[in-house]
């Protein structure tokens, strides 16, 4: 028995790959040629723990090897990169492209822990703006690594160093991202078809320049006409109540799930609001009414982007004003920027390079690809309207809405903000929903999203692809799909969102 158990040691020892193997596959990454970049650190991490100096950890993780890569595509681009490669045994042969947040400027290594731990090769970038957004500053070089480049390149260099590391390329490909990570996402399925096999693009800020003219829009209106943190609340409470009638009995006056409306509505949940709260002035029911409205060309009207959504919060409606100074300066006083030539010069600027409004995915379609999209409905951060209006156009393009969705769907989540929200704020795995529709052709329906507060449930709310919507059966009370509205929300112009351009 003994020589048995001795002679399977001997066997397994044989089948695990060797430390010098694992050592050559290090030197052999460490000599690897990247057009326009240089590798910068290859290194085997055994640590099952990973912890950063404000306070995260991460435990139980697996072996693995870190590549690190500096990408210098011109003179003034700079995009890091961070690969994280299973073992080889643990691989799944599958790889996944993350997504970035707000600047991007950096990488989050907990970005990799949640697919690396299921066995995925894992990739993100800073997307070129490192050290900080004032990288952009009059650097051209940088709106393209931001808009597209970074993400793009970033792709073909994780690919690159993946079939070095395991002799052969991934199976599959997908990306996953969230706000300008859902840039990116619809960025890659709309100049690079070829890149990803199925995408999820959460809450994605795809229009991209229109969405900082309402940052600023809001901010200039705040800054003449603020609002208390009580008056906020009113205002939230008015435009829950208000559309109240509107909601299935679960959610009626605790949130809205959908905010589409039109001026009289605008002017019915103001009116409300002051009935409320008696602090608020005129000068607030002015301030509210260009702010529920959205930003206006100072000279055409034409519509640049849509209001804040009822029911959400101002906090998160303004800030992140650093595509202006991107333009013109850092010295740049940005409350004296105006809505008319200087929207245009902004536009023209950034717009052929931020801004992810293409509806043709014809190519991403044919060769099989699949794309969930998902916004909150109290979004006030990246509001759900121009997301809707640019699945709209992308089924304009192909004709129908049931072409778009074979491949294509969109969700609207009642309640939830830039994130988890008053409304549903647990989903089922979304990016999972996406590999099971493009490798098993399982196409996903109606999502059982819920708020969970404190462990418990407090909300179970069916979610369908747009536009199907629930509604109360009170002859049976219960909850049944019905078709929903289409469109709903005013576009934005044309010329607010001009071709994609990579010069």
């Amino acid at each position: 028995m003994r020589r048995l158990a001795l002679f399977a040691s001997v066997i397994l020892a044989l089948t695990v790959t060797a430390p010098g193997e694992e050592v050559d596959k290090l030197a052999a990454l460490r000599e690897l040629k990247i057009e326009a970049g240089t590798i910068t650190s290859v290194e085997r991490d055994a640590s099952p723990t990973l912890s950063t100096p404000d306070g995260k950890k991460a435990d139980n993780l697996p072996p693995r090897t870190i590549v690190k890569i500096v990408l210098n595509p011109a003179k003034g681009s700079n995009i890091k990169v961070e690969i994280w490669l299973p073992d080889a045994a643990k691989w799944n042969a599958r790889f996944i492209g993350q997504g970035n947040g707000g600047a991007a400027g950096s990488i989050n290594p907990f970005s990799f822990v949640g697919p690396f731990m299921r066995g995925y090769a894992v990739a993100t970038t800073d997307m070129g703006t490192a050290p900080n957004a004032n990288s952009g500053i009059g650097n051209p070089e940088v709106w393209k690594d931001f808009g597209f480049r970074a993400t793009h390149l970033m792709t073909l260099t994780a690919k690159q160093v993946i079939k070095a590391y395991y002799d052969k390329n991934p199976e599959y490909s997908y990306f996953n991202g969230g706000s300008t990570g859902g840039q990116q996402a619809l960025q890659e399925a709309q100049r690079y078809p070829e890149d990803y096999d199925g995408i999820f693009a959460n809450i994605p800020a795809h229009c991209r320049t229109p969405l900082h003219a309402y940052f600023l829009w809001n901010d200039q209106i705040f800054n003449k006409c603020p609002f208390t943190d009580s008056q906020e609340n009113n205002i939230i409470a008015a435009g829950n109540e208000y559309m109240a009638a509107r909601e299935i009995p679960a959610t009626a006056g605790k949130i809205v799930s959908d905010p589409r409306c039109n001026s009289k509505d605008i002017e019915a949940v103001i009116a409300l609001a002051m009935q409320k709260d008696p602090t608020l002035t005129k000068a607030h029911a002015e301030a509210l009414q260009k702010l529920f409205d959205g930003p206006r060309h100072a000279i055409t009207g034409e519509r640049i982007f849509c209001g804040i959504p009822f029911g959400s919060s101002f906090k998160i409606a303004h800030g992140h004003l650093y595509l202006f100074k991107w333009v013109f300066g850092a010295d740049k006083n940005l409350m004296e920027i105006d809505f008319g030539k200087d929207i245009d010069t902004y536009t023209a600027a950034l717009g052929p390079y931020l801004n992810a409004e293409n509806p043709d995915l014809s190519l991403f379609e044919k060769r099989g690809g699949k794309i969930l999209m998902a916004s909150g409905s109290a979004d006030s951060c990246v509001p759900y309207t121009a997301t809707l209006d640019y699945y709209e156009r992308v089924a304009e393009h192909f004709g129908s809405l049931e072409k778009v969705k074979s491949f294509f769907r969109f969700y609207i989540i009642p309640g939830m903000s830039h994130g988890p929200g008053p409304g549903i704020n647990n989903l089922p795995g979304m990016l999972d929903l996406v590999i099971n529709w493009r490798e098993k052709g399982t196409a996903p329906e109606m999502l059982q999203g819920r708020r969970i507060i404190d462990g418990k449930t407090e909300m179970d709310i069916p979610i369908y692809p747009y536009p199907t919507k629930v509604v109360w059966d009170a002859a049976t009370s219960s909850l049944k799909p019905v078709d929903g509205p289409r469109g709903g929300v005013d576009r934005v112009a044309e010329r607010f969102r001009p071709p994609a351009s990579e010069k």
